[in-house]
């Protein structure tokens, strides 16, 4: 009998207890309980998140596959396609800092290969709490350790990312991983059965116990005590990864089968269900067949065991064999465990038994969706409650934002990172996108992981909206066009109505911003229930966009070049200081409305930009973002092979903080040689762009004058050494 305490036990409502019991006209029985608290897991079904989703734009000339499938695809030309997704692993990241982190790098690298694409690179973005507490660092020291272990083992490239502090993210660390691969388009798998008789392949590793209803821990919020849920964090072995990797682009290479699905969140139980209700068919398996590592393993523990490493395929009878020695040569278990059926039930056995007969349907497809509740509509944010004073010495200011950890150099994060193994990195990371060249090809792709959680906490319309431009404006400033964007939009609980309301309207920017620039959206990841004890995270968008450049030798980068070169700025300065990040850093203020965004001024400035740069004007583009102009001028600098610096007169009648340290958007500082100034003023008035001469490079300094009056003298050295020890400090000084 299935009391309260056991439906609590499974995230499941006595609701939605009853619409299981009338979709299989009994009621489950324990194990069969368990598929469905899996699979109508809010990780797995997004039973709160489709009613909004569904507005998102996800068409287009260029779109091959969109949501719905393992990973996005995008026609690239040439007969070659990219296959991109970003998924995320927050709540075991929090639990198992190192295991929750490297097993969300496996989980994504098998959402695209799965779908018969080489992963070329990975990106990652991370949220934590502030580094001066000891959990917080450790937190981070273990994230960082187990992607860096899993990435770098694999033989995949970790090429960029973002790293953001907050208070909000101390007991809810965000770990997004996003990883992109490259496929010929006729060579595209799909998690499909074909018809009755194809054969079900279990390949790869052993099942365990572990990560055990990780999915279902991912739908709900924390308490005080999480040791208890350790078992439910998933063991990675990234060097059986690469064996799997490798034979599973094999038997696809060699057309060997007909569908394959990784066994990633719900484990066994997912694959199993999704693939034959996506064919219309069923399927019926043997437990008793199923590799384990462990003895004594219930039907349950096998079917909801999240351990990595682990796909099922469906292949022809008489492929079977021709399978099976292809992952025995890579050392894997390849066994027939069923076969598909007609009839569309899931049936599985164990020990001569059926333990599980329920319709693929019922599992997949008829989990109920919840428009939950949402709170009225904020009234607009006034502008901060504080009257602040511009502070006397706004260039010692400038060093405390450059020390500011979510602004500072994250070198010491990233060189933990191989990011030049397959050869194709043409960027380091820390430039405003990442750059990987196409073997063979004058094209090149760009991508760039994107969000700021404070503008989309103040105001989360015009956060989502934000997110997009910003990411999109990091293309631009390397010569990239957008062409596709997965999301990851991590927030609180939602049966909070205020956090639905944050979603909502999240949702609608992120819907205007993609139209406004033409990209579709090809897939994503909703973390809901990041909570504990109580308290949400900011709404955090994050928004992995990738880009292509169609000549490889345009590519532009954002340190300056050479003394006498002259820096424009393209876009307009305003005096908008609110949610900015001198306000939080300086002020300890995190009020008030953020800047504001014109899409279409946006899309002008970036398209003039990208004029540019296709015409061969520029010698860097940095966006401006974080810190404001001060803070791209020095991190040009900072980027520059010589460390230089600049002088910036700015004739803007504003007050000086909001001119240097105010995060107005649709701005970016560019450098060129004197000669193609003119040419590029052409190109922004063509546009209706507004863009002045502010300055040239040069000098040991980073000098910046309004209206002919000195107002930062900072020497590049000293700025640099400031910005390049912030975080390294901590871990030195605390630990």
């Amino acid at each position: 009998m299935i009391d309260q305490n056991i439906l609590d036990n499974h995230n499941l409502t006595r609701g939605e207890f009853d619409l299981i019991v009338r979709l299989i006209g009994r009621e489950p029985n324990l194990t069969e309980l368990g598929v469905f608290s899996a699979m109508w897991s809010e990780h797995c079904s997004y039973k709160s998140s489709k009613f909004y989703l569904k507005q998102l734009p996800t068409k287009g000339s260029n779109v091959v596959q969109g949501p719905g499938e393992n990973a996005g695809i995008i026609d690239i030309g040439d007969g070659q396609v990219i296959v991109f997704k970003i998924e995320s692993h927050n709540h075991p990241s929090f639990i198992e800092p190192f295991q929750g982190a490297a097993t969300g790098v496996g989980g994504i690298l098998r959402d695209i290969f799965t779908m018969g694409a080489r992963p070329i690179a990975i990106l990652d973005s991370l949220r934590f709490g502030p580094l001066t507490s000891p959990k917080n660092r450790a937190i981070m020291d273990g994230v960082i350790s187990g992607i860096s272990s899993y990435g770098n083992s694999i033989g995949v490239p970790t090429v960029g990312g973002e790293v953001y502090f907050d208070d909000c993210y101390t007991l809810n660390p965000l770990v997004n991983v996003f990883c992109l691969g490259l496929a010929d388009k006729d060579k595209i798998f799909y998690a499909k059965t074909g018809g009755a008789g194809n054969a079900v392949l279990y390949v790869g590793s052993k099942t365990g116990r572990d990560g055990i209803h990780g999915a279902t821990m991912a739908s709900a919020e924390f308490g005080k005590e999480t040791e208890h849920k350790r078992p439910n964090v998933q063991v990675g072995d990234p060097f059986k990864e690469k064996l799997l990797l490798e034979a599973c682009l094999e038997v696809m290479e060699h057309d060997l089968i007909v569908g394959i699905q990784d066994m990633g969140a719900a484990g066994l139980t997912c694959s199993t269900a999704e693939m034959p209700a996506k064919s219309g068919t069923g399927l019926e398996i043997d437990l008793d067949k199923v590799p384990q590592r462990e003895e004594g393993m219930s039907p349950y523990e096998i079917l909801l065991s999240e351990s990595q490493e682990r796909m099922l395929i469906v292949a022809l009878p008489e492929k079977v064999k021709a399978v099976r020695e292809v992952f025995a040569k890579w050392d894997l278990d390849a066994v027939e465990i069923g076969k598909v059926i007609d009839g569309g039930q899931m049936k599985v056995r164990f020990h001569g038994e059926i333990v599980v007969d329920v319709p693929v349907s019922a599992v997949v497809d008829l989990c109920p969706v919840y428009q939950r509740p949402v709170a009225p509509p904020s009234e607009p944010a006034p502008a901060s409650r504080r009257v602040h004073p511009v502070p006397d010495d706004v260039g010692r200011v400038l060093l405390e934002l450059l020390s500011s950890p979510t602004i500072a150099d994250k070198e010491w994060v990233f060189r933990q990172y191989d990011h030049m193994v397959q050869t194709n990195t043409m960027l380091l990371p820390g430039a405003d996108a990442a750059v990987l060249r196409i073997k063979d090809s004058k094209k090149a792709l760009a991508v760039t992981l994107d969000g700021n959680s404070l503008t989309t906490q103040l105001d989360p319309r015009t956060g989502g909206r934000i997110a997009v431009a910003e990411a999109c404006r990091n293309l631009a400033c390397v010569g990239a066009r957008p062409i596709g964007v997965t999301n990851c939009l991590n927030f609180g609980n939602p049966e909070k109505p205020e956090v639905m309301r944050q979603f909502k309207e999240v949702v609608e920017g992120l819907s205007e911003a993609c139209r406004a620039f033409g990209i579709p959206v090809t897939g994503g990841n909703v973390s809901f229930y990041n909570d504990t004890e109580g308290a949400s995270i900011h709404p955090t968008p994050v928004l992995g966009i990738v880009g292509l450049l169609k000549d490889i030798d345009k590519v532009v980068t954002p340190g300056f070049k050479s003394a006498g070169d002259t820096v424009v700025l393209l876009g307009e300065n305003k005096e908008e200081l609110s949610g900015s990040e001198y306000f939080k850093v300086h002020f300890k203020d995190e009020s008030g409305p953020p800047p504001a965004i014109d899409l279409a001024r946006e899309k002008a400035v970036q398209e003039t930009c990208l004029a540019a740069a296709e015409a061969g004007l520029l010698r860097s583009a940095h966006d401006i973002s974080e810190g404001g102009l001060a803070v791209c001028a020095a991190e040009s600098g900072f980027f520059s092979d010589d460390g230089l610096g600049c002088e910036l007169d700015l004739d803007d009648g504003i007050r000086v903080d909001a001119l240097i340290f105010g995060e107005t958007q649709s701005r970016i500082l560019v450098t060129l040689k004197p000669s193609n100034v003119e040419e590029l003023l052409h190109l922004a008035g063509l546009n209706g762009v507004k863009a002045q001469i502010v300055g040239k490079v040069g000098g040991d300094a980073l000098r910046i004058r309004q209206k002919g009056r000195d107002v930062v003298t900072v020497p590049v050295k000293t700025a640099f050494e400031a910005w390049k020890e912030a975080i390294p400090r901590y871990f030195a000084i605390h630990l």
